[in-house]
């Protein structure tokens, strides 16, 4: 049986869009690694999640269903086998999604930015994991720089 507007209204309103539980998990293990950043940067393509300006690193938690990876949580063989199951306009949703991901993607790496994407299950599996990825990208990016600018 199919629920009604109002109740599928009532349950996505309430899907937060800020400040998940893995994108804190993240934050607060780069933070004690001594990591600072911004968050939400409006100017930034995309809004990422986590910002190092100075590094010129995105970062993007992405949660497996609204991007398109929950197919792999669900252990199914492809994005398309979990679409099949889904309504039009949840099938565009997700793939309009996907589609914006790659855009932002490609417009900050047009304008210097390294980006990097992390699924929102890797995080909660892993932190620690998620985080070593992140520090690595900013401190390569901090020597790069010191070695360029003398």
């Amino acid at each position: 049986m199919a629920r009604s507007p109002e109740i599928t209204y009532k349950i996505m309103s309430a899907v937060k869009s800020k400040n998940t539980k893995s994108e804190l998990a993240l934050r607060h293990t780069l933070w004690a690694r001594g990591l600072r950043y911004s968050v939400y940067v409006k100017s930034l393509p995309g809004k990422p999640d986590v910002v190092f300006t100075r590094a010129r690193i995105a970062v993007f938690c992405d949660g497996d269903f609204w991007h398109g990876h929950n197919w792999a949580i669900r252990g199914l063989a492809s994005l398309e086998e979990e679409l099949e199951g889904y309504t039009p306009f949840w099938r565009d949703k997700i793939l309009g999604n996907i589609k914006r991901d790659k855009e932002h993607t490609a417009h900050l790496e047009a304008d210097g930015w390294k980006v990097i994407r992390i699924w929102e299950s890797d995080i909660k599996a892993n932190a620690e994991k998620s985080a070593d990825e992140i520090e690595t990208a900013y401190r390569a990016a901090i020597e790069k720089q010191r070695l360029t600018t003398g």
